[in-house]
């Protein structure tokens, strides 16, 4: 049953050989590399080992990671290794902040318009698929959405919560439902407005759109089988509560109706301050859904043909992927 829980294993034979890492045939002199992979799969580690052998800087594309207060239950990159390597967009908001993809797309444009004035190379790193895709491709014009529509959404959140709008997104648009955040009542709430709106899926949007950038964009994505990643994410939430995710979450807990703090890690523990499960179980709790948001965001990836997949050998061998990439 706990395989069952977590992540879409990749067959190795779909991991490219060494000779197959290489910029893309292209007179564009600058390149982007994406870092991507499921929660736990060593993306922070991987990214800070090739921003050194390559002498550039990270970008994260953590949604969570950019709230200042959110550190351990997110896995934000420690004191220590934000010291080794250049970091952006880490601990830059508050979860008071108003922030949206838009946002981010705009921002990490004009940053990587400074940064190729000095880098050959930058790294864009983290697992939120959505924020990863708005540098890559743009985002999708969406129709406007009547107030109406936008009222009658609100009100099923309201009535039903979040299992509602899941319930509904399902219904309407079961590919979505697929690889969204089932608990980000936000991005629900869009799909459904665009539903509601259109009569027609979230996802036939999703599709039409894909910006030209000047850079080059190059994609991997980090390849474990399901069980080492099941121990991998178990051992992972150990050591937040060890490092003090409790006290963490008990900080937060006042500002708890934010839609930052909808978060796996957090929303548990909240759980657990208003007597909904022991401790133990709230920890469990947490492993179990970290799995189902890893197993989410294999399907994103796996959608994506132009990801390449970095077994762990290769994973091991920095320099000679590095090479790769030196100009």
């Amino acid at each position: 049953m706990m395989n069952a829980e977590c992540g879409i294993e990749v067959k190795p034979n779909v991991a490219l050989r060494y000779s197959e890492f290489s910029i893309p045939n292209s007179e564009l002199k600058k390149t982007l590399i994406v870092i991507a992979g499921p929660t736990a799969s060593g993306k922070t580690a991987f990214s800070i080992q090739l921003a050194k052998a390559l002498n550039t800087v990270i970008i994260s594309a953590d949604s969570r990671q950019f709230y200042k207060e959110m550190s351990i239950g997110t896995a934000a990159p420690t004191p220590e290794e934000l010291l080794q390597v250049k970091h952006y967009f880490i601990h830059n908001i508050s979860v008071e902040d108003k922030y949206d993809v838009a946002d981010y797309e705009r921002e990490v444009l004009q940053l990587l318009d400074e940064l190729f004035k000095t880098h050959d190379n930058v790294i864009l790193t983290g697992g939120s698929g959505l924020f990863i895709d708005a540098v890559c491709n743009g985002i999708d014009e969406m129709p406007d959405v009547e107030p109406e529509i936008r009222q009658k959404v609100e009100k099923l959140l309201q009535d039903g919560c979040i299992p509602a709008l899941a319930d509904e997104v399902q219904r309407l648009d079961p590919e979505y439902f697929a690889i969204v955040d089932q608990q980000n009542p936000r991005r629900l709430q869009r799909a459904l407005e665009i539903c509601y709106q259109t009569g027609k899926t979230f996802t036939s949007f999703r599709q039409n759109h894909t910006a030209q950038r000047d850079f080059n964009i190059v994609k991997y994505a980090l390849l474990w089988n399901r069980q080492e990643l099941i121990e991998r994410i178990d051992k992972r939430v150990d050591l937040m509560m060890e490092q003090g995710l409790l006290e963490e979450a008990k900080a937060l807990y006042p500002k708890r109706h934010l839609n930052a703090l909808n978060t796996v890690g957090y929303k548990e523990l909240f759980a657990y301050f208003d007597g909904q499960y022991t401790l133990a179980e709230a920890v469990e709790q947490i492993k179990i859904h970290t799995r189902q948001y890893a197993k989410r965001q294999m399907t994103w990836l796996r959608r994506d043909s132009s990801y390449r997949w970095l077994t762990s050998d290769e994973m091991d061998d920095i320099s000679r992927f590095a090479n790769s990439h030196q100009k």
